[in-house]
């Protein structure tokens, strides 16, 4: 994923955006960079934040930058901001992005007359680049903006820092968020709502799918209306979003309170004490303990003063291992108890697997697994959930192959897989259940997941549950 921040002040920008941008650290773990636009021109630092906080890299650079305009980014993929010199004249420029047709647009490029692209490690293009050479191929920036959130396939959320103002632009299809905040002589654009309220600002606007403004010191102008199709990620509330984050006035933490509860009234076992994993998983089991009557217990504290960040390292293998460094067990709280832990998902299992190795080895008695939200069949299309190259990372379609004799299972059979009423439903959950070695296994609904979020169903994208575009 990712998250960015930007601040158009009458005052110095500085302080406001390195805080703001600091606040989205929990969307990213490899890159962090600011722009900023001053009495100098532009001003650009990007630093590699795989094994430090941006906070601590950045530093010694807040003590140097000066400007009134400035964007800055959390990245888990691409160096950004970007800085670039176009007909347009000179632009920063930061996305949240995932683009399926890189290839097909960058033959396109080239094909007008486009020289080159710059290739990062392992000869990838900087999506950010590609937005911009497609901004570029238009006479305006607002045209250029436009075109490039119609052009891509996947998803596009964006900030343009001019030396006039900032440029910012939803998603056209509203996948991921962008709002803005206000106070005395500055206005801020942020990803994630709760990232300047402590810097003073208050709420003034959530951008519309497809919305484009600019934004200066001296107020917002809309120069594109939002259109009328809505599909935003309903992973933000169940995963990606921080507990104090809201996106379209729903709250994070109420979202996943209300989970809790409706996994509690369908289920029918008797643990001891309820458990979430952290840090996702606790809203949830405070809502599942409540709603049952069941203790809530934290049987296990993550240790953050040195893994602060669940995320890192981006190897696998070093991830999986961190997971389990950094739980503490009580293990007076865990020993000859029945514990239900709710986690917020289940992707390949093995870190749950762990976990729950973990929680025998510490002499639990049994443990029963409730993720709050369905199993995930299909990989996402439209944000980078994951850097898995294949759908056969996910443990439903390695068990879904397993239990068909073949990895090409046709859509039709697919669907009764995603089915909670269905044979071949259950027959999943078992074989998941047994794989990870679960006392028993039961997933949230569909349903009862998009109750808890409580916009209309159809502004919601739930691809990676039910393959519905």
């Amino acid at each position: 994923m990712g998250g960015f921040f930007g601040v158009a002040s009458k005052e110095d920008c500085v302080f406001d955006l390195f805080f703001g941008t600091d606040y989205h650290s929990h969307l990213g773990t490899r890159r962090g960079g600011m722009a900023i636009y001053g009495e100098n021109g532009f001003d650009r630092s990007i630093h590699n934040i795989e094994n430090a906080p941006f906070r601590t890299k950045f530093d010694k650079d807040i003590q140097e930058m000066k400007g009134n305009l400035g964007i800055g980014c959390i990245s888990d993929f691409e160096p950004q901001p970007l800085i670039v010199r176009s007909h347009h004249g000179t632009f920063a420029i930061t996305t949240v992005s995932k683009i399926n047709n890189i290839d097909e647009i960058v033959s396109s490029i080239f094909s007008n007359g486009n020289s080159h692209f710059l290739e990062m490690s392992g000869g990838d293009v900087n999506p950010t680049e590609l937005v911009a050479a497609l901004i570029n191929q238009k006479e305006n920036l607002i045209e250029g903006i436009h075109y490039a959130l119609e052009t891509i396939d996947g998803s596009l959320t964006m900030m343009l820092l001019t030396s006039k103002g900032i440029y910012a632009a939803r998603d056209k299809y509203g996948r991921t968020p962008i709002v803005l905040g206000k106070k005395e002589d500055a206005y801020c654009i942020s990803f994630e709502d709760f990232a300047f309220q402590n810097l003073g600002y208050k709420p003034y606007k959530e951008l519309g799918p497809g919305e484009i403004d600019v934004i200066t010191p001296d107020g917002v102008k809309t120069l594109l209306a939002p259109g009328n199709q809505m599909k935003i990620c309903t992973f933000l509330w169940v995963y990606y979003g921080y507990p104090s984050s809201s996106y379209e006035g729903v709250s994070v933490e109420e979202m996943r309170y209300r989970c809790g509860e409706k996994m509690a009234m369908r289920d029918n076992v008797k643990p001891d004490i309820v458990a979430g994993v952290p840090d996702s998983g606790i809203a949830h089991a405070v809502g599942y303990a409540n709603a049952s009557g069941i203790p809530f217990s934290r049987p296990f504290i993550k240790y953050t003063p040195t893994w602060p960040r669940s995320f890192m390292p981006t190897i696998q293998s070093k991830r999986n291992l961190i997971a389990k460094m950094k739980l503490i067990a009580v293990h007076d709280l865990i020993k000859d108890k029945s514990l239900l832990l709710i986690d917020d998902s289940i992707v390949r299992g093995t870190q749950l697997r762990e976990t729950t190795e973990f929680l025998y080895e510490s002499g639990a008695k049994e443990v029963h697994i409730r993720p709050a939200c369905p199993p995930l069949v299909y990989g996402c299309k439209y944000l980078n959930f994951s850097r898995s190259s294949s759908e056969m990372d996910l443990i439903t379609r390695r068990v879904i192959a397993r239990l068909e004799g073949s990895e090409n299972v046709s859509e039709e059979v697919l669907q009764q897989y995603t089915d909670p009423e269905s044979p071949k439903y259950d027959e999943m959950i078992e074989e998941i259940r047994k794989e990870l070695n679960f006392t028993s296994l039961r997933y949230n609904r569909l349903d009862d997941m998009l109750d808890a979020v409580g916009i209309p169903k159809e502004n919601l994208c739930t691809y990676c549950w039910n393959g519905q575009e």
